[in-house]
């Protein structure tokens, strides 16, 4: 099966769009925050995608399994060490890294299992993982069928996983309520209806301004939506979270 984000890879709107999505940047700022105080000495980041949630830095390996999108990332970021991986098969020796960085990818991986035995493979011995995953196997629906979600996890199943690879959990946090959800799942039916465009499209100076337009009212419309759902998240209670953040340990 084609990889679905490889269709969005390709497409320079999409790179906009995702980059200021409301949903991203609060998974962004929930994890800039829990790694607060922290020295990390070399961190990997698994299934950065075209919008990893950590910045440029010399101090980081950025590794997915879409060359497209890690060639764009290069071109981008400039920082960074960049590295065409399988989340199952990390090319990189045992205890190189001092933390891994796992967001929103374990849901489209077949064998998640695999993919957390080797996050802590490739952890050292005082090394932390930071990983949020899509939570609640009740909340499966369009969206997540959509970008080709295996599955979303309850909270004893991602604990198992985690026991599994040799973690013990440090932190739950919810970053995401069930507004999150709800907005995601009418985004994505109108967004199935919308026609294929075919072809090559023309240089068109009006569409290009309302592109700028459009663009515009977008990532500021989200920067406002971002603190209702931050609002909505903090008012469910964890059990409702649509989200959640997971700060574990390797076991000594």
């Amino acid at each position: 099966m084609r990889n679905r984000f490889q269709d969005f890879f390709e497409e320079d709107k999409y790179v906009f769009l995702k980059k200021h999505l409301y949903n991203y940047l609060l998974r962004k700022r929930a994890i800039e925050k829990i790694l607060r105080g922290e020295s990390p000495e070399l961190i990997l980041e698994v299934g950065s995608g075209l919008s990893p949630v950590m910045a440029a830095s010399e101090k980081i390996v950025f590794s997915d399994l879409s060359y497209t999108a890690l060639n764009y990332l290069k071109r981008t970021h400039q920082r960074g060490i960049f590295v065409v991986a399988d989340a199952t098969a990390l090319p990189f020796k045992p205890a190189v890294f001092s933390h891994v960085i796992c967001s929103e990818v374990l849901e489209h991986v077949e064998d998640d299992q695999r993919a957390l035995n080797e996050m802590g493979r490739v952890l050292n011995a005082s090394g932390g993982l930071v990983l949020t995953f899509p939570h609640r196997r009740f909340y499966f629906t369009n969206d997540d069928r959509f970008v080709n979600h295996f599955r979303r996890y309850e909270n004893h199943e991602m604990l198992a996983r985690l026991e599994i690879a040799g973690f013990a959990p440090v932190e739950f946090k919810k970053i995401l309520g069930p507004l999150e959800k709800i907005t995601m799942s009418v985004v994505v039916f109108f967004f199935s209806m919308l026609p294929k465009k075919k072809g090559i499209d023309q240089p068109d100076p009006v569409g290009f301004r309302f592109k700028i337009l459009f663009e515009t009212i977008f990532k500021y419309a989200n920067r406002l939506y971002m603190g209702l759902v931050w609002l909505d998240a903090r008012l469910w209670p964890e059990a409702l979270s649509t989200v959640k953040l997971v700060k574990a340990k390797k076991q000594p």
